[in-house]
This record gives C-alpha cells, structure tokens and sequence, in this order.
C-alpha cells in the first residue's frame, strides 16, 4: 500500500499489544510498537506517526497522560488514542466529555479496552478522515 497510514500502539501488556498490532494491520495499517513509556518516548523523537494509541498506566500510573502531553507538543496535528482499563480496575470514571476534562487529558479519544474491533476501526477511520 503506497500511502499506508501509521500507528504507534503503547502498551505494557505484551499479550494487547501482540492482539491489537494483529487487528490494526487487519485494518491495513502499518504499526510500530513499544512496550514502555520510556521506548516510545525514543521513538517519536525521531518519526511521527499518523495516529498513536497509548495505556495510560505503564511504568507509571499517568504514563499516558505524559505521553499525550510530549506528543502533542511536538506533533500536535496527531490524533491519539488512550485506549485503558483503569475505569474498570480501579472503579474511578473520566472520559473527554467535559471542557475541563479536555484540558488535562491531551488526547483525541478515550476508549475503555476491550472495545470491539468494528468500534475501533471506525473511530480510528474518523480520527484519520478516513
């Protein structure tokens, strides 16, 4: 594909990752991963993906709100993603549906996991205008 679209998937989880790198290339895109806040951070410094999707807790519990920060801040065009299961894990609820919430979580889209794969391929799809 001449014009393939690229997706930067973060996620400690190795079994997700593996899962959702398979999905995504199903989509047709090519997809470039990282298991750590720390080796994606290495990343975007030298490539800028199409669209990022990041866990929120990593290596730390905001490490996908650190992300979402340092990417937007050196590629502010790229949607992201923070695809998590910390609503379900820990009980505490928080999306983008408020203003203020928009303001401190610098991300695109905020999806619980375990979302289906037609789901995702259609938010992706709008993320993209596609």
């Amino acid at each position: 594909m001449k014009n393939q679209k690229t997706i930067l998937l973060v996620d400690d989880d190795v079994d997700f990752l593996f899962q959702m790198k398979l999905q995504l290339e199903r989509f047709g895109f090519k997809v470039f991963t990282a298991d750590s806040q720390r080796e994606a951070e290495e990343f975007i410094k030298t490539f800028k993906p199409d669209l990022a999707i990041f866990d929120l807790m990593m290596e730390n519990e905001d490490s996908g709100f650190i992300l979402c920060y340092k990417m937007k801040r050196l590629y502010p065009d790229v949607p992201i993603v923070l695809a998590t299961a910390v609503s379900a894990e820990t009980g505490i609820l928080f999306g983008l549906d408020s203003d203020e919430e928009k303001r401190w979580i610098i991300a695109d889209l905020y999806l619980e996991k375990g979302i289906r794969p037609d789901q995702l391929q259609r938010e992706i799809y709008k993320l993209l205008k596609l």
